[in-house]
């Protein structure tokens, strides 16, 4: 089991155990807390308490976590992924395309391929990495995952915080200036669940910066900033836009769908390139760059032709 103490600060005084314990533990819920309180993992000055114990202020808390549970998901076969950066709390890989982040009946997740082949990981309870951000299934590239728990809860407040920079290459239809920014409302599609739209008013807003990295007859290679993190938010601004991601089944129009080197990509011409972050154990930035997979080299060499 791993052990660790932490003092409660007399500011606190006043507060149940099992709150202090869920706001000040990393991944663990008011119900996770309750459990290890129940079962001895939480003892002042050695001795077991209850969940509803009031704290006075300035006791140790001497805290014993138990081994994270295994997957109860049989093993999956799958790709042998490529990891760009690993140590004890963070591990990004160059995720492929066609493969979902979490698992999702009983094809293979990133999740569940990750878990087999770069242990250990503790995050809530269990074995498994830390989500804390997606791809979706056709776009391939950096994604990170954490290790811990601790590492889980650093890296959501970088993402939080905006202290994280994210950018991808897409080929789109169309002729979008060199350089431009979208930015506006943001909210689920009223006529359509499953789609996102800048078209309805909403509180939630979304922005993205992009250039023009290199030009075809009708079509363009675009790197774009992501300022915030919406679902699908870039394939839904540009499209929005007038410029569509090839091969894009959702959002593309019907040329878009169509386009030769959408046949050649068989999928929605989007990459994560490139990643940058604080690493969860140093603050240090972590840089990581995913070079562009073969479908989408073959999907470029079309349009120079």
């Amino acid at each position: 089991m791993a052990q660790q103490k932490l003092l409660v600060p007399h500011e606190v005084a006043g507060e149940r155990l099992d709150r202090f314990v869920s706001k000040h533990v990393p991944g663990f819920s008011l119900e996770r807390a309750r459990a290890l309180i129940e079962s001895g993992g939480v003892r002042i000055r050695g001795k077991k308490c209850q969940p509803t114990r009031k704290l006075w202020g300035g006791e140790e808390l001497e805290l014993e976590r138990p081994e994270p549970k295994a997957p109860t998901r049989p093993p999956v076969e799958g790709p042998a992924l490529t990891v760009l950066h690993d140590d004890a709390a963070l591990v990004i890989i160059d995720k492929p395309p066609g493969l979902v982040v979490e698992p999702e009946g009983r094809a293979a997740s990133v999740v569940d391929l990750l878990a087999s082949q770069r242990p250990p990981f503790d995050v809530e309870g269990q074995a498994l990495p830390g989500v804390v951000h997606r791809l979706d299934r056709e776009t391939s590239g950096c994604l990170a995952f954490a290790r811990t728990d601790t590492a889980a809860a650093a890296l959501l407040r970088a993402f939080q915080q905006k202290q994280v920079d994210k950018r991808y290459r897409t080929l789109v239809l169309g002729h979008p200036p060199e350089q431009g920014r979208l930015e506006g409302p943001y909210t689920r599609d009223p006529r359509d669940p499953r789609r996102f739209t800048t078209r309805v008013h909403s509180a939630r807003r979304a922005a993205l910066s992009f250039e023009v990295r290199e030009r075809f007859e009708g079509a363009a290679l675009l790197e774009v900033d992501l300022d915030t993190g919406r679902t699908h938010q870039i394939r839904v601004q540009l499209s929005e836009a007038g410029f569509p991601v090839l091969g894009d089944s959702l959002y593309g129009t019907e040329v878009a769908r169509e386009h030769p080197a959408a046949k050649v990509l068989g999928r929605q011409a989007l990459h994560a390139f490139q990643l940058e972050l604080p690493g969860p154990l140093s603050g240090d930035l972590v840089r990581v760059q995913a070079a562009l997979p073969e479908d989408f080299q073959r999907a470029l060499e079309l349009l120079r032709r």
